[in-house]
């Protein structure tokens, strides 16, 4: 059975090769922590389970849908600014939406896939 090529390095501007189903390089793995971490070590254990949940009965509907003149059930709560292992941002309800399904993963893979980086040196 035909081996899968190799895939480029998904950190913006690198151009080495991973095996397939890696997302990044070597170097740049270390730049990334929330692509290798679990869900509950990055935050999403029992307590935002339960927060979450809190929100979505409270926020029943997909802000998102509701824009475009739609009722939807909202099933996710989303960070409007995401994160990136900022705890005050992280649990911060200010920075929370309830979106449906379809429009987090749209929101998540247009807005939060590529994320801006700021080198200090």
């Amino acid at each position: 059975m035909p081996m899968r090529p190799n895939v480029p390095c998904g950190h913006p501007g690198c151009a080495s090769l991973v095996p397939y189903g890696q997302k990044y390089c070597e170097k740049h793995k270390a730049m990334h922590p929330e692509e290798t971490r679990p869900a509950g070590k990055r935050g999403y254990g029992s307590r935002w389970q339960r927060l979450s949940k809190e929100y979505l009965q409270a926020h029943p509907l997909c802000v998102q849908c509701q824009k475009n003149g739609h009722y939807t059930r909202a099933t996710v709560v989303d960070h409007i600014i995401p994160h990136r292992g900022d705890r005050k941002l992280f649990w911060d309800p200010d920075n929370w939406q309830a979106l449906c399904k379809p429009c987090h993963d749209r929101k998540t893979f247009t807005e939060d896939i590529r994320p801006v980086y700021e080198y200090r040196f």
